[in-house]
């Protein structure tokens, strides 16, 4: 298995020399950069992850493709919710709000039906997939 900060990296370094596009695993979809601060460390974290835009609102996912726990990146949000939003050229503060039930789960099939992979991760696991709306600060 790959290392994901190896991975992370590559696709970060990738997101900032194109002007916010990926490719590989991530073509066709919309990526971001999220920076959050560490629940434990305090330290910045920068995560490559996929987005939802609809018209002004942007939402992530926490997904980890499907994996039994939530990825760092949402653990650290709910404890620190002012973060950095990069979506493709431009660079913005932001607060996270986790998404009630009623709008998770619209938002959630949404994205499930635009893009399969996302379908899959929610059946791969028991625990409820959150959605996090990144609200421009």
């Amino acid at each position: 298995m790959p290392d994901m900060n190896d991975f992370n990296a590559q696709i970060i370094s990738e997101f900032r020399s194109n002007d916010g596009k990926v490719g590989g695993p991530f073509a066709g979809a919309t990526v971001l950069l999220l920076t959050t601060t560490g629940a434990r460390s305090g330290l910045e974290r920068v995560n490559p992850v996929v987005a939802r835009t609809e018209g002004d609102e942007v939402y992530v996912f926490a997904s980890k493709a499907g994996a039994p726990t939530d990825p760092d990146w949402f653990h650290n949000l709910v404890a620190n919710p002012e973060v950095t939003v990069e979506i493709g050229t431009e660079t913005y503060p932001a607060r996270a709000e986790v998404l009630d039930k009623a709008e998770r789960d619209r938002v959630y099939a949404a994205q499930a039906a635009e893009f399969q992979n996302f379908a899959e991760y929610q059946a791969a696991t028991d625990r409820v997939i959150p959605v996090v709306r990144l609200r421009r600060a």
